[in-house]
């Protein structure tokens, strides 16, 4: 007999559970944005801050700002902006319905095509409670996790009506309806490339559909096709633009057997965070592997898939699930390596239904028509619910600021570079130099590692930076130029060390880094700084016109403040005066 439950305990199940997520996600609307991508997405865009204009929407359709094209989240992002403004609480609170709604959906999904209520129920609350959800909810640059998933749920609900409904007219209404649905994923987020994969998937179980031996059907690899050309010309626009964007690594920065390495180690270590979470962070980075880590994870995963496909006869779930987990990670493991982290918890966000299939319906089978089974089961079912319910709450936490933030990335694993990083901007922004400078040497610390690929202009930069405020010149121009070695074109760079050695009485070679800035990129600043040092020098016909070509920049660019500034400078020089850089 199937356990198939009551229209009411169904409904009573999606108030539960969207009750919970409601309950365990709520301190979430007390954190504020952080300055990791959140900056990129709203609190300085100028674009999404209007909220919904045709303007807008006309930019969501072309930009490729954030090294990705995903217009619907832009225009998410544009809709809270309308609603909210930049209140925290609102756009977090769209993307923790959003989470609810997905969560809901799921429980309908699988009760729908399983014709089972308590695990299809215990597996939507898995997914929905689970620490790993965290960064996809909490973190507001990640809208599209969540946005995304919401499409996809729409996508499998539409395929399954195609596949059981018999009637044709209805059932091209489904199939069509799918693919629509399908290509809005995309727009959300171009992870979503595997759900042609899953819908395959979904045909041998629990659907039924996919047969092998002689009653084969090849329509149902036909009937892929238009999913498949969608997801391949998605894929490509991605990668074309993430290389363009420079966000893709190239084979010298993370080389072939590093990337090889990683993968089994990744896998297996989502695997451990999923049924263990501890030490979760925003940014987990690369490090060195040993053999007895890449080989023990290559035997682990060997030996779970050779497992589960000697019982895709008579437990087809484990199958389902366990390529489920492995096929939909599959984009982010890092074979393609974009940024530079060897994983992250947000990309667990759909992969990890797998992983709970197989755990829900194999106690499903364990337990069948035995009392004792059952009622442990059932206990240790309602301990990892509550575990989690109380694990959420904790883990939104250290989303409340950027500091807390990446602190707990800071504490949660070793030569975290990014992290300190991170908090030495947070610190270096509110003026606390001197404990920025630390952050900072923590971050650039980590290049004796050979195993760690990060790139440490930025952050040489930003060191200098804070040396140069706390008059500590000699530090400062040594670490501009370490951050010049690694990267030569950082206008940011030679700016910096200009001002440094005009701060030191030596505007000739502040001449000589400024004019290297200009060559590199336009600036009124830069200009201003360069007028500064030519009156140092007493060339007040230089200064002058350098000042005047700052001005037309600068209200080129509509700063008008800039503006004003310069030509309060302009003024000066033309008298004959000193000046500071603007």
């Amino acid at each position: 007999m199937t356990d198939i439950g009551s229209r009411w305990q169904k409904w009573v199940v999606c108030l539960l559970l969207g009750a919970a997520v409601l309950a365990a996600f709520w301190p979430a609307l007390k954190c504020n944005f952080v300055t990791y991508d959140d900056v990129d997405y709203v609190t300085t865009n100028p674009v999404v801050q209007q909220g919904l204009t045709w303007a807008g929407l006309k930019w969501a359709f072309t930009t490729t700002r954030a090294a990705n094209w995903h217009p619907l989240t832009w225009v998410s992002h544009m809709a809270d902006c309308q609603v909210y403004g930049l209140k925290p609480a609102g756009h977090h609170f769209t993307s923790l319905l959003l989470h609810a709604v997905n969560a809901i959906l799921l429980f309908l999904l699988l009760q729908h095509m399983t014709g089972v209520l308590w695990p299809s129920a215990w597996v939507a609350v898995m997914f929905a409670l689970h620490p790993l959800r965290v960064e996809s909810v909490v973190w507001v640059a990640e809208r599209k996790d969540v946005l995304s998933t919401f499409f996809w749920m729409l996508t499998v609900g539409a395929y399954i009506r195609y596949a059981k409904i018999v009637n044709c007219q209805l059932s091209i209404v489904n199939y069509y309806s799918a693919l629509v649905f399908f290509a809005l994923g995309l727009m959300a987020k171009p992870m979503l490339v595997t759900l042609p994969f899953v819908l395959l998937l979904l045909d041998y179980w629990p659907l039924g559909r996919l047969k092998f031996g002689p009653n084969f059907s090849w329509r149902l690899l036909v009937e892929k096709v238009p999913f498949l050309v969608l997801a391949a010309a998605d894929s490509l626009a991605t990668f074309l633009i993430q290389r363009h964007s420079g966000s893709v690594a190239t084979l010298s920065r993370f080389p072939l057997d590093v990337r090889l390495a990683n993968v089994p180690f990744a896998y297996v270590t989502y695997i451990r965070k999923n049924f263990w979470p501890t030490g979760l962070a925003v940014f987990y980075p690369h490090r060195a592997l040993g053999v007895l880590e890449v080989g023990g994870s290559v035997c682990l995963l060997g030996a779970i898939s050779v497992w589960v496909l000697r019982r895709w006869q008579g437990q087809p779930f484990l199958v389902v699930g366990w390529f489920w987990f492995l096929g939909m990670l599959l984009p982010t493991i890092g074979l393609v390596q974009v940024g530079y982290q060897a994983m992250a918890d947000r990309y667990s966000y759909l992969p990890s239904v797998g992983l709970w299939i197989m755990v829900a319906w194999g106690v499903r089978d364990w337990i069948a028509g035995r009392a004792l089974p059952r009622m442990l089961a059932a206990v240790a079912g309602g301990l990892a619910v509550i575990a989690c319910m109380e694990l959420v709450p904790q883990q939104t936490l250290y989303w409340r600021t950027s500091r807390d933030l990446f602190q707990r990335a800071v504490d949660a694993s070793s030569q975290n570079y990014l992290a300190c990083y991170n908090l030495g901007c947070n610190t270096m922004a509110k003026g606390q130099y001197d404990e920025a400078i630390v952050h900072f040497n923590e971050a650039v610390s980590t290049e004796k590692d050979d195993a760690l690929w990060a790139d440490h202009s930025r952050a040489y930069n930003d060191l200098g930076y804070c040396y140069l405020h706390e008059g500590q010149i000699t530090n400062a121009v040594a670490n501009f130029e370490k951050a010049l070695n690694i990267k030569p074109k950082f206008p940011e760079a030679y700016f910096n060390m200009g001002r440094a050695f005009l701060t030191n009485n030596q505007p000739d070679v502040a001449v000589d880094c400024f004019q290297r800035a200009l060559a590199l990129e336009q600036n009124p600043v830069i200009l201003g700084a360069l007028a500064t040092a030519y009156a140092r020098m007493g060339q007040f016909p230089k200064a002058v016109a350098t000042a005047q070509r700052a001005r037309q920049l600068a209200l080129a660019q509509k700063n008008l403040a800039l503006a004003q500034a310069l030509n309060s400078q302009l003024q000066m020089y033309q008298t004959g005066g000193g000046g500071s850089p603007p």
